[in-house]
């Protein structure tokens, strides 16, 4: 049983790994601005965290199932997609992509909780049946330290780190010990929840433990 995970995230192939499973990998096509653009132009609302993250891992999901059993048609396995957000006081907080944006950013965020959304989507897919699909949002809150100083900030900032990731921040590497406490699945906080994931799997009718590589 093959995995193909449709995302370019390190941190989400990186779980994946850990959890015992080496997965194809593939880029999906989906420009996630126009998407959500349209969607809350259509509904004349701003989508919530968890629609916004279900949303995109859904496109990127079908995105890359649809190409992969066009390009490969004797392709049996699944096909997962994510997307995730990190919401403070009713504000999301994406990635800062500048230095000066992440110093703001933590400089607000320090001995606060945040809710991080994340969005699960799995296609199964096999040779001459149609697609089906399986999604969920998990949700983990993330409390930050509240004696984090600016030369920390300043610091941790400098690395990069913190530029190009939902929040400003990662639990499983420099950012981790301004990190207090996890309230969920701390995998969530990477990139996917892996329980989540394993129930999406079996509720499409495939055993975890099939997925994993020769051990």
């Amino acid at each position: 049983m093959r995995l193909c995970l449709a995302s370019t995230s390190p941190a989400r192939l990186m779980l994946l790994r850990q959890a015992g499973i080496e997965p194809l990998t593939m880029a999906p096509d989906v420009d996630e601005e126009s998407v959500i653009a349209a969607v809350e132009a259509a509904e004349s609302r701003i989508l919530e965290p968890a629609e916004h993250v279900l949303l995109l891992a859904r496109r990127k999901a079908a995105d890359v199932a649809a190409r992969l059993a066009e390009e490969d048609p004797s392709f049996d396995g699944l096909v997962v997609g994510g997307d995730s957000m990190f919401e403070l006081d009713g504000e999301v907080l994406g990635k800062p992509h500048t230095p000066a944006n992440a110093r703001a950013r933590w400089e607000g965020m320090r001995g606060r909780t945040g809710v991080l959304h994340s969005g699960h989507s799995v296609f199964r897919i096999s040779p001459g049946a149609g697609a089906r699909e399986e999604h969920a949002v998990a949700e983990a809150s993330v409390t930050f330290a509240d004696d984090v100083t600016d030369d920390e900030i300043a610091a941790y900032v400098a690395t990069g780190e913190p530029l190009n990731v939902a929040g400003a921040f990662t639990v499983d590497s420099l950012g981790s010990a301004f990190i207090t406490r996890v309230e969920g699945d701390p995998s969530t906080v990477v990139g996917m929840s892996l329980s989540t994931l394993r129930r999406l799997v079996r509720e499409l009718g495939v055993d975890w433990t099939r997925l994993w590589r020769d051990l």
